[in-house]
C-alpha cells in the first residue's frame, strides 16, 4: 500500500491541520514565556509566529539540516502543503534555530523545552507513580513485566500506570485497540540484547527506565540500548540530558531503580544512542545503514510513542485493517510498537475493531489520546 496518501494538513478540519495552526503558535508563545530571550530571539520567534501561521517555510541559509534530510526542496511552500512529518520536523527545527540553539552564544544548547520537562517529574502524579512500585514488587515477576510494559504504554496516564487487575476489570485493556502483550512478553523473555526507541521524557521516560531496570534486575536480558534523539525535537522528546534528569529523579526518590540504573549506565549494560536520522522527517524504511545494522544486531526493537509509530509504518492514511506485520517487514528483526494513539495512522486492527471504533466516535479515537496498542511483528 505504499500509494497510500500522504497524511498533510491541507484540509481545515483534519488533525494535522489544527496542530499546525494552532498547537504549533500555542508553542511558540509557551517557549517565549518560558525564557529571558533578548531581541534578537524574540524577533526571529515572532517571525516564525507569522510563518507558521499564514505564511511559508523559509530554511535559513546556515542550517545544514535542511540539505542532509532534501527538506530545501519544501522552501516557499505553504506548511500546510507539506507532508505532514516533514512539516512538524520543519517547525521545530526552525524553532530551534530562532532561539539560537545551534548558533555559538549564550543560548548555544539551552533546551527551549526544558522546563516543561523538568516540570512533568516535580508532580503529586509522578511521586505517586513510584509509591505503586512498592506494592508492584509483591507480585510475581512476570505480572510486574506485563504491568511495566502497560506503564510504558500509557506514559503520563497516571491512572493506569503500573496498575495490576485482570483484564476484565483493567481500564487499559477495554482501550486497547491492538494488543500482543503476551507476544511481546515472550520475545523480551528470550532476548539478549533489547534495543528500546525512547519517546517523550519527564514522566513519560521514567516507566521506560523502570521497564529497562526489571528487565536488567531480573537477568531477562543482558543489555539494553535506550535510543535517544541528539537534541531537542518534538517538545518533549528524549535527550541523553533529559534521561539523565530522570534517572537523578529516581536516585534523588530513594527508589532502588535510579540506584540500579546509575550502575547499569556505568558498566555498559544500559548504553545511550543519539543517531542524526533520530531527527530526521523520514520515515524508519529510509534509515541509514548504520542504524540498520544496529537494529539488526539486537534480539527485539521496542519503539516507544506516536511519533516513533508514524516513523515505522510510515506517515499515510493506510486502512486501518493493513497488517502490521507486512507493513514493516523492511525492519532490520523483531520489532515491537508501544503507542498510545495522538494522530491519525494507524495499521493493523482487526475490521471489527475498526467497525466498533468508528460507530462509537469517528475519528476521534485515532487522534484523542484515549487509545493504544500494542504491535508485534516477530
Amino acid at each position: 500500500m505504499s500509494d497510500a496518501p500522504v497524511i498533510r494538513g491541507t484540509d481545515p478540519h483534519s488533525f494535522p491541520h489544527s496542530v499546525l495552526a494552532e498547537r504549533h503558535p500555542a508553542l511558540i508563545r509557551k517557549v517565549q514565556g518560558a525564557f529571558p530571550y533578548g531581541p534578537e530571539q524574540r524577533r526571529a520567534l515572532e517571525e516564525l509566529l507569522k510563518s507558521a501561521v499564514d505564511g511559508v517555510v523559509e530554511p535559513p541559509d546556515d542550517d545544514e539540516w535542511w540539505d542532509t534530510w532534501d527538506v530545501r526542496r519544501y522552501a516557499g511552500r505553504s506548511w500546510f502543503d507539506l507532508p505532514f512529518l516533514a512539516a512538524e520536523s520543519c517547525f521545530y527545527r526552525r524553532l530551534l534555530h530562532a532561539v539560537g540553539y545551534f548558533r555559538p552564544g549564550p543560548w548555544q544548547g539551552v533546551d527551549p523545552f526544558r522546563p516543561f520537562k523538568l516540570a512533568e517529574l516535580d508532580t503529586p502524579e509522578a511521586a505517586a507513580e513510584l509509591t505503586a512500585l512498592d506494592a508492584l514488587a509483591e507480585q510475581p515477576p512476570r505480572e510486574q513485566l506485563r504491568a511495566l510494559l502497560h506503564g510504558s504504554l500509557w506514559g503520563n496516564r497516571a491512572d493506569l500506570g503500573f496498575r495490576i487487575q485482570s483484564a476484565e476489570e483493567t481500564e487499559t485493556a477495554s482501550q486497547l485497540v491492538a494488543d500482543d502483550t503476551e507476544q511481546l512478553t515472550s520475545l523480551l523473555l528470550g532476548a539478549d540484547v533489547l534495543c528500546l526507541v525512547a519517546d517523550n521524557a519527564g514522566r513519560e521516560l521514567i516507566p521506560d527506565l523502570l521497564l529497562i531496570d526489571h528487565l536488567l534486575a531480573h537477568g531477562l536480558i543482558d543489555r539494553a540500548v535506550l535510543h535517544l534523539k541528539p537534541y531537542p525535537y518534538f517538545v518533549s522528546d528524549a535527550t541523553t540530558a533529559d534521561t539523565l534528569d530522570a534517572v537523578r529523579h529516581l536516585v534523588a526518590a530513594e527508589a532502588a531503580a535510579g540506584h540500579r540504573l546509575w550502575s547499569a549506565l556505568s558498566d555498559g549494560r544500559l548504553a545511550l544512542r543519539a543517531h542524526p536520522f533520530s531527527c530526521a522527517p523520514l520515515p524508519y524504511a529510509d534509515m541509514p545503514d548504520d542504524l540498520r545494522e544496529e537494529f539488526a544486531s539486537a534480539d527485539l526493537t521496542v519503539l516507544k510513542g506516536d511519533l516513533n509509530y508514524r516513523r515505522l509504518v510510515g506517515d499515510r492514511l493506510r486502512p486501518p485493517t493493513t497488517p502490521f506485520a507486512s507493513t514493516t517487514a523492511y525492519f532490520p528483526g523483531p520489532v515491537a510498537a508501544l503507542r498510545t494513539l495522538k494522530s491519525d495512522v494507524i495499521v493493523g486492527l482487526a475490521e471489527k475493531t475498526e467497525d466498533a471504533l468508528v460507530k462509537a466516535e469517528g475519528r476521534r479515537w485515532r487522534t484523542s489520546g484515549t487509545h493504544a496498542l500494542i504491535q508485534v511483528r516477530p
